[in-house]
């Protein structure tokens, strides 16, 4: 294809015969048209005379010119041209490799991409030529099935994108493994990577190379940090951007355990700005509950932050004693248990009683051996319902005769009495330092300073399980920490003191480890691969890349000191693992990501949503060549004085009569609004695309089946409509598919549409782009969308409200699916309405809404064939299958809205709607 300007020509070769109109024009001057030759006896009277001037026959020059403009316009014609042609196309030939990041950048368009594969299928599919699809996030080991476009077709429903970013140096290798040359369009998610340029060089070793990228604003979540006053969380964007307000909610748990937004933010973001800090004033109880952070309407796996334990401050309750050591509180066991809890725990000091009642993570008791009457039992049902009971030795504990005999479920094992002195005037030895942890214990990994060592103890009783509850002991083999589960809880017990008497033990960072390994606290720094070691992390929920959490099943665990410094990838994927008595968080961007756009060299094309369709001009040149033909018929029956003879003038005006023409025959009109009228007809818009206008019959073909199943309406076969021609006050709902290239109505049509909203006519907009960047967004249908809708009287919009009628108009539904499950579905607002007290929704009484704007494609989930059996896949498996249905259901609900209006907001149908909601 040669390009000139907007303009390309598929067989520029055929522009040559341009080269022959002045051949042409001076042959046409040169050459007179024939003279006519009549028979006239008056001739004989004017023999022998001689004109004064004698001038040739020529033929006019305007006539000429448009004879040359004619000849021109066929050449032109002929020659392919095209406007806005696809500029990767130019010059492509050969096998053809689709590249596509499919990274979690790629997740908010993800339909608009597939959308673009689909268009590259079927170039590709026109031109013959084999292709290859490459996903950048899971490349395979080697080569590339080049199959033929049909075949990937096929495959597009189960690709995906992935919640990590795109791994370019095992891309590259996967590239060195692909024979022969080929053309690459790459389907980029528009961010810098590290490796992307050796890619593209190996690309371009290989033939031209185009880039399909959106320039639309990308944002994401890089960390959440715990402060003395909430949770700060950092917010990224893509440089480039404007000014833009955005709305960042903390989701979690009620106390019902019932999923809630906690908090929201509005974020304010100056052009230009790539990162925003965004503080959350929250009190613990709320902070706690929160488990993930996202930005609305953004949905991938980059706008969403999952919170773990590290978020969540633990709240420990300190037994508090009286001590008769005035002044001296370095000596006392809280003093060292405070500092060890300071900005990593919510502390709580009270008596033991009032501590229960509190409900904490974690209870410890400090050296107190003996508990008061009423005390054991309300203490024991607490750590049986899952609480953590941490007990320090001491003095009073080594004197007591507690656990002697008998053993005690608020200790883990029986002790002697008097305890254990080590080194000193009365003891034989030098104090003991710790044993390595063994592999099994919960603090294995953590390093022993060599300055910890340990005076006295507690000493266990030997008892046949006591080895399986020590998890820590000196160097000489006796247990230092014991371990024991009391039903869905536990009792931990350190046999020194927790202050410095015993042992140097609290006066190291090692027992501030051993706590967190405990879970006693909770860090809020970032975990060290010091801190793992040891441990392994068996993931629980996994992100995808549209940021849904699943569930991990039986994926394999990850080693700690691996987790520690893991970024999302394929080997560990985004999600929630557990470890030992924590929950950790790997998030699908790392705290120090930045979001640069992609910097691509100059000879790489790059186009995006915003370039414009191509426009093939051969039948426009063909038309206006045959126009000015028509227009040369006629002068040059005009000069000869033949326009009006007897056979000519029927023959032009046969041949105006023959043009095709665009109103209805009144035959055929009244023929329409019978077929319109006998019965309830589902009505489309007629694009102009065939199969589009295919698609909108059959699926309201499909949805006419199915009310005629489940409901007492029985409507007709659907018609289509034209909004120039057809009359549509005979229809109570329009279904128009928006395309990016569809004509712009005539404003006859436009004050017909108005007419019929303002009488009682209802428009489904369907963009079927499940609405990838939000209600007037500068996607194609998104911005043809707002083209359509401008001259349109349309009433203020809202995203439909959970108590719109349209949610009960026949089935309860609080999501509204199509062939795309995602999306927000706009109606008209509602009144500023208070709810009546009891009642789960407002009295509204209005009329009905005159539009409806989602992108969910729903005709193509409503799409039958001819069997009945549905034309397109939706979904995968059964919850394809159940959203096929959501889908139907709210069709019928569509149908029955605009046939019943608003009756299902009458408080007489209050009782029975409140039975079937179980409330």
């Amino acid at each position: 294809m040669w390009i000139v300007g907007p303009i390309g020509f598929a067989a520029p070769w055929v522009l040559l015969g341009l080269v022959a109109l002045p051949v042409l024009w001076l042959l046409l001057r040169a050459v007179p048209p024939a003279p006519i030759r009549r028979r006239f006896p008056g001739v004989a009277l004017l023999l022998g005379l001689k004109d004064e001037e004698v001038e040739t026959d020529r033929t006019p020059w305007w006539l000429l010119l448009l004879r040359m403009l004619a000849v021109a316009a066929l050449i032109v014609a002929f020659a392919g041209p095209v406007l806005h042609p696809r500029v990767e196309r130019a010059g492509a030939s050969g096998p053809l490799v689709v590249l596509m990041d499919a990274s979690w950048a790629s997740a908010q368009d993800w339909a608009l991409r597939i959308g673009r594969v689909e268009q590259a299928l079927e170039e590709a599919e026109a031109d013959d030529r084999t292709v290859c699809i490459l996903v950048a996030t899971s490349p395979a080991a080697e080569g590339c099935d080049f199959l033929s476009a049909a075949d990937w077709r096929a495959r597009l429903a189960g690709l995906e994108p992935a919640p990590y970013a795109p791994d370019m140096e095992a891309l590259a290798a996967r590239l060195a493994g692909i024979d022969g040359g080929f053309a690459t369009l790459w389907i980029s998610d528009g961010l810098a990577r590290e490796g992307r340029d050796t890619v593209l060089s190996r690309l371009g070793d290989r033939g031209p190379v185009a880039v399909f990228e959106n320039p639309r604003p990308l944002y994401a979540l890089s960390d959440a940090a715990v402060t003395e006053t909430g949770v700060d969380v950092t917010v990224l964007r893509r440089a480039g951007a404007g000014e833009a307000t955005l709305t960042l909610a903390a989701h979690g748990p009620d106390p019902a355990g019932v999923a809630r937004i906690l908090a929201r933010q509005e974020v304010v973001m100056d052009a230009g700005e790539t990162a925003r800090t965004v503080s959350f004033d929250l009190p613990p109880e709320l902070r706690n509950r929160i488990d993930r952070f996202e930005i609305d309407g953004q949905r991938s796996a980059g706008a969403k932050h999952l919170a773990d334990d590290s978020l969540r401050r633990r709240e420990v309750g300190l037994v508090t004693v009286r001590e008769n050591r005035e002044g001296l509180q370095l000596l006392s066991q809280l003093h060292y248990l405070r500092a060890a809890l300071a900005g990593k725990a919510d502390v709580v000091e009270g008596g033991l009683t009032d501590l229960i009642n509190a409900n904490p993570d974690v209870i410890i008791l400090a050296d107190i051996a003996q508990l008061a009457e009423g005390e054991t039992a309300p203490l024991l049902d607490w750590v049986n319902e899952g609480g953590l009971l941490l007990r320090f030795a001491g003095p009073n504990l080594a004197a007591s005769d507690v656990a002697r005999d008998d053993s005690d479920p608020l200790l883990p094992v029986r002790l002697r009495a008097g305890g254990r002195t080590i080194g000193g005037a009365m003891s034989w030895g030098e104090p003991k330092t710790l044993r390595a942890f063994a592999d099994s214990s919960p603090f294995y990994g953590l390093p022993l300073p060599p300055d910890v060592t340990v005076s006295a103890q507690v000493m266990a009783q030997p008892d046949p399980d006591l080895a399986a509850r020590v998890i820590a002991t000196l160097a000489d083999g006796t247990p230092l920490v014991t371990r024991n589960a009391v039903g869905q809880g536990q009792v931990v017990l350190f046999h020194v003191t927790a202050n410095a008497e015993w042992s140097t033990l609290p006066l190291s960072g090692l027992f501030v480890s051993m706590l967190d390994r405990l879970a006693v606290t909770s860090r809020a720094e970032e975990v060290t691969a010091e801190d793992l070691t040891g441990q392994t992390l068996q993931p629980l929920r996994l992100l995808d890349g549209f940021g849904d959490l699943f569930d991990a099943g039986t994926r394999a665990p990850v080693a700690g000191e691996d987790f520690a410094t893991a970024r999302a990838s394929a080997a560990t994927p985004p999600g929630i693992y557990e470890g030992r008595d924590s929950l950790r968080a790997l998030n699908a961007v790392a705290p120090d990501t930045e979001l640069l756009p992609a910097d691509w060299p100059a000879d790489v094309p790059v186009t995006g949503v915003e370039s414009r369709a191509e426009r093939p001009l051969t039948p426009h040149l063909l038309l206006a060549a045959l126009a000015l033909l028509g227009i040369d018929l006629i002068a040059s029956l005009a000069l000869s004085g033949r326009l009006f003879g007897t056979r000519a003038l029927p023959l032009v005006l046969l041949g105006f009569l023959a043009l095709p023409g665009q109103t209805r025959a009144q035959d055929d009109y009244e023929a329409f609004a019978l077929a319109a009228t006998e019965e309830v007809v589902l009505a489309y818009v007629e694009t102009g695309d065939a199969a589009l206008d295919g698609t909108s019959e059959a699926g309201l073909r499909g949805l006419s089946a199915v009310l005629n199943a489940r409901t007492s309406v029985e409507p007709a076969p659907p018609m289509g409509v034209d909004l120039e021609t057809d009359p549509i006050g005979f229809f109570p709902v329009l279904y128009w598919p928006v395309t990016p290239d569809q004509p712009q109505p005539s404003a006859e049509a436009y004050a017909r549409l108005n007419a019929y909203l303002r009488t009682g006519g209802m428009i489904l907009f369907d963009t079927r782009d499940a609405d990838v960047a939000g209600f007037g967004a500068a996607t194609p249908t998104g911005a043809k969308l707002q083209a359509l809708a401008r001259p349109l009287d349309i009433p203020p919009l809202e995203q439909i409200p959970e108590d719109h009628v349209l949610t009960r108009a026949f089935y309860l539904l609080r999501e509204f699916p199509g062939r795309h499950a995602e999306g927000t579905v706009w109606v008209e607002a509602s009144p500023e309405t208070e709810r009546a007290e009891g009642m789960p929704f407002r009295n509204l009484n209005d009329n009905v809404t005159p539009v409806i704007i989602g992108g969910g494609d729903w005709a193509s989930a409503w799409a039958v064939g001819e069997d009945g059996y549905p034309r397109l896949p939706v979904g995968r498996g059964f919850s394809g299958e159940r959203q096929r249905e959501l889908a139907y259901r709210f069709g019928v609900n569509l149908v029955m809205y605009v046939l019943t209006g608003n009756y299902k907001s009458d408080q007489v149908h209050v009782p029975a709607l409140l039975d079937r909601l179980g409330q």
